[in-house]
């Protein structure tokens, strides 16, 4: 099994404290395999095996698991007599009020918690209040470049020809534990979308309209990288003769993002230093999703490189930003404890003007954080006026920003 030493080294400091463990993400990105691998480092550190209590909630193992009362007398029923024990409990938003029985565990028996879930408002119920201040958060993200290097065993091959590849497959894991050729990747991408939005949208918010939702679903994925507004949908629809209102448009994108598959990232004027409410960006949790979803194109390449660095950004714990300099726009505003990067992708710069507009956006910028020109190009590497040209995959693999 593949280590995600990213995942696993936010965790482990966390092993054995009082709070429950909470690792959310989009479904297939790799939060039952990190559970696996929490396991066999609490194995590897001595706890025997039936101190661990193991749930995966969508195996018909454990179907019979309803209710939170269901899973209390299951733990209740196995846990060992005087030791610790260790409950991971896979996809738990399965059970009915969950959070009830958690909340028990800690009081009723000595025990260390870890669960996972595909929802992002997994902690946004009523009962959850119940755990206030008692759990940590932690969301998986799909494979990196770098992970994805890791993956397919290409660290020391040509990165600028394996970039090439992860640009088009993207980073679920499960594509790149096998070696699957492109149509298959997409097919596994859009197996995946299709539960993610049966299961986790669909069901979870009753949305009756399913059509809608997969038109504005459709909108967002060749949209990548462009601002846009519920309100700005919702036109588009009714030029479409497909009348929406603006409500709806918003619930459709809340449903969609709880899921995960969509992240959404604010404007920012850098000179008021205020987050804008008119018009944002949406980027998917996983790029393999517009090409799985709407075929390959090289139209959508300067999106789809947006889509990367935005995910880096996450996973680098970034708070991201679009940014907005007088008339300008900055692609990226990264923040991280009081340090700043600003960064601008452009696919090729093929033109002295391209690069200018580029270049004098950032220059514009009158401060000393790290600024960075982000692109597809070979041989662009260089730094003018404190700005750093640099190829997406050497960008990607950099240690520090």
């Amino acid at each position: 099994m593949k280590k995600r030493d990213l995942y696993i080294s936010k965790i482990l400091p966390f092993v054995d404290k009082p709070v429950i463990k909470v690792i959310t993400g989009i479904r297939r990105s790799g939060k039952s395999a990190l559970l696996m691998l929490l396991k066999d480092y609490l194995i590897e550190k001595g706890t025997a095996f039936d101190n661990i209590i193991y749930i995966n909630f969508e195996s018909m193992e454990f179907a019979d698991i309803e209710t939170a009362k269901d899973l209390y007398s299951y733990i209740i029923k196995r846990k060992p007599q005087n030791c610790k024990c260790y409950i991971l409990l896979d996809e738990i938003q399965n059970v009915k009020e969950w959070e009830r029985a958690v909340n028990s565990f800690q009081v009723d028996i000595d025990c260390d918690i870890y669960i996972t879930g595909s929802n992002s408002q997994l902690l946004s119920s009523e009962l959850s209040t119940l755990l206030a201040g008692r759990y940590v958060e932690f969301v998986i993200e799909t494979l990196s470049f770098s992970e994805y290097l890791c993956f397919r065993n290409e660290e020391e091959k040509d990165i600028y020809k394996s970039f090439s590849q992860y640009l088009k497959l993207g980073g679920f894991p499960a594509i790149h534990a096998y070696n699957y050729d492109v149509d298959s990747a997409y097919k596994i991408v859009s197996d995946i979308y299709s539960s993610v939005i049966l299961r986790d949208t669909i069901q979870r918010h009753n949305i009756r309209n399913v059509d809608q939702l997969n038109r504005i679903m459709r909108f967002i994925l060749v949209n990548i990288g462009n601002l846009f507004s519920a309100k700005s949908i919702s036109d588009y629809f009714v030029s479409q003769k497909r009348k929406i209102d603006v409500n709806t448009v918003y619930n459709y994108l809340s449903a969609l993002e709880s899921a995960y598959i969509i992240r959404r990232v604010n404007r920012y004027n850098l000179k008021g230093k205020e987050v804008l409410k008119t018009n944002e960006k949406f980027y998917l949790s996983d790029h393999a999703l517009l090409y799985a979803l709407m075929g390959y194109d090289s139209q959508w390449i300067s999106g789809v490189m947006e889509n990367i660095i935005f995910l880096e950004f996450v996973r680098r714990g970034y708070s991201v930003y679009v940014g907005k300099y007088d008339d300008n726009e900055i692609d990226f505003v990264g923040e991280k404890n009081g340090d700043k990067v600003y960064v601008q992708v452009t696919y090729k710069i093929e033109t002295e003007k391209t690069f200018e507009r580029e270049v004098n956006t950032l220059l514009k910028i009158n401060d000393n954080y790290h600024k960075y020109i982000v692109t597809l190009d070979d041989m662009i590497a260089g730094n003018v006026g404190g700005i750093e040209k640099v190829h997406i995959a050497d960008f990607l693999l950099k240690e520090v920003w």
